[in-house]
């Protein structure tokens, strides 16, 4: 299926897998190793409904004050992800650049390494791209550019500051415009994603819990966007 206008950039907040763990008597483990098995299935369902550009949000600057034995387990299981054949097949058969972004000085050496191969193997492809936010802040992302902006400018290497110097300074540098936002769990907020990418963004919010997402509820979301018509502030 492609929508007569399906979003070419497609930014996903998929909320809900301790929920859904708890929902199930299961570990939250369980959820999120369960969550990333749906990710690599939408993936696969955003590639044939025509969507170019995922921008997925892993983990934020924010969820650093979750205790520490939970981060440990949930950097274990990216690095376990990254390493994983059937999401290096998924990207590979797609065609798929991954691409990290956020403050990798925030995670272990050895996530990063991981993380860091993936994105060495697949570098070569430009027809697909998946963006994995981790140690990631919209505001965060905002202050690192203002700060290495004034540095610049301080050593007289900028001139006149524009929408399009200043987001070559972002951590998020890489991700384009985002189309279409969908937010799983019934939450509806942003919560700091892509402030810059997002401000003209479609937003579509899903009671599902993460893991229970489906096919139909991603075709459901770009039927929504389909209707929608795009304004710009015009």
């Amino acid at each position: 299926m492609h929508t007569k206008k399906a979003p070419t950039a497609l930014g996903l907040i998929p909320d809900g897998n301790r929920r859904w763990a708890r929902g199930h008597s299961l570990s939250f483990l369980s959820g999120y190793r369960m969550g990333v098995e749906k990710f690599i299935d939408f993936a696969n369902w955003c590639k044939d409904y025509g969507v170019r550009n995922i921008t997925v949000w892993a983990f934020s600057t924010e969820n650093f004050s979750r205790p520490s034995p939970e981060r440990k387990a949930l950097f274990s299981i990216y690095k376990r992800v990254a390493k994983d054949r059937e999401m290096l097949s998924m990207l590979h058969n797609n065609e798929t650049r991954f691409n990290v972004v956020g403050n990798s000085a925030l995670l272990p050496k050895d996530l990063v390494k991981a993380l860091h191969a993936v994105e060495t193997e697949t570098m070569p492809y430009t027809k697909n791209t998946i963006n994995m936010l981790i140690a990631y802040g919209g505001k965060d992302d905002i202050l690192h550019a203002t700060k290495r902006l004034v540095k610049a400018a301080i050593k007289k290497r900028v001139g006149e500051v524009t929408e399009t110097l200043f987001r070559k300074y972002m951590i998020s540098s890489s991700v384009p415009d985002i189309d279409l936002v969908i937010r799983t769990s019934g939450e509806e907020r942003l919560s700091g994603f892509m402030p810059w990418q997002s401000g003209y963004s479609e937003l579509y919010f899903s009671k599902k819990l993460w893991p229970d997402f489906t096919r139909r509820d991603l075709r459901t979301a770009l039927a929504e966007y389909d209707r929608r018509q795009r304004r710009f502030g015009v």
